[in-house]
């Protein structure tokens, strides 16, 4: 890599480090109670005492980016954990199963795969209701696709590998071969994949709040603050610039390091 690449990873790896403090230790941080309003106080611009101002009820928009962070990361990271075990599973089945059913199950997941991603969310979403809960588990069947297709490839890739065959050779038994020598290289691909996903499941989580689909008020999440600031933005711009900013650097951040971590997967420098 170039110093330029290098200084761009070592920048996102240190956007994703204070990211994941304040997701886990929000109070350390914060500097008032992000449900804490102030009528007085509203719409008050960055200062020393509000950072980053105050929003419509005179609520910090700093703290309450910083206490955002875990619901708004956290739907994020728990999308992506399911959809990859979900992935894993139903990939390997369906790379071990007879033709009939394997091709049953990609035609399927070929299907969801045709349509965007947050097309499919907020249909799940629309179905199920609105609710952090019901958000993540949209996400989830959203991105769950892309994680079988990959896992049913590694699988088959992988059980004609030529350790696995040498394991069969000196006897160890198919199931034990499969778990010791077939998974392990699977769930490494899919978690490379992981890291790039997890951008794209934040954005969604975060798109189907500020569509109001997500969290009520006055639970402090990034995609409601962007929703609750857009409609003043000539007045008081920073209650919608600041979460959108902390959104794209969270997603470019992760995209990052994801892909160069996948470039080492796949043995390329860059």
């Amino acid at each position: 890599m170039t110093r330029a690449q290098t200084a761009l990873v070592w920048g996102a790896s240190v956007v994703l480090l204070v990211i994941a403090f304040a997701a886990v230790f929000p109070g350390v941080l914060a500097t008032h109670d992000p449900l804490q309003t102030e009528v007085r106080a509203a719409m008050l611009p960055p200062s020393p005492a509000h950072l980053l101002g105050t929003d419509q009820s005179g609520r910090d928009v700093y703290s309450r980016l910083v206490y955002g962070t875990g619901r708004s990361v956290g739907i994020g990271l728990l999308a992506t954990g399911i959809a990859l075990a979900v992935g894993l599973l139903v990939g390997a089945l369906a790379a071990l199963a007879p033709r009939a059913v394997d091709a049953a199950l990609m035609r399927v997941n070929d299907v969801l795969m045709a349509f965007p991603e947050f097309l499919v969310a907020l249909v799940v979403v629309a179905v199920l209701g609105p609710g952090p809960v019901n958000i993540a588990i949209a996400v989830t069947l959203a991105a769950v696709p892309v994680y079988i297709r990959l896992a049913r490839v590694q699988t088959r890739t992988l059980r004609r590998a030529e350790h696995v065959e040498a394991a069969r050779i000196l006897g160890v038994p198919p199931v034990a071969a499969f778990l010791r020598h077939v998974m392990p290289g699977v769930l490494g691909s899919l978690s490379v994949l992981a890291t790039i996903g997890i951008g794209s499941s934040i954005l969604a989580a975060a798109g189907l709040s500020f569509l109001g689909l997500g969290p009520s008020e006055p639970t402090p999440e990034w995609g409601l603050m962007l929703a609750g600031g857009r409609n003043v933005l000539g007045q008081a711009w920073w209650i919608a610039v600041f979460p959108g900013i902390a959104i794209t650097l969270t997603v470019i951040s992760a995209t990052v390091v994801g892909r160069v971590l996948r470039a080492r997967a796949d043995g390329r420098a860059s």
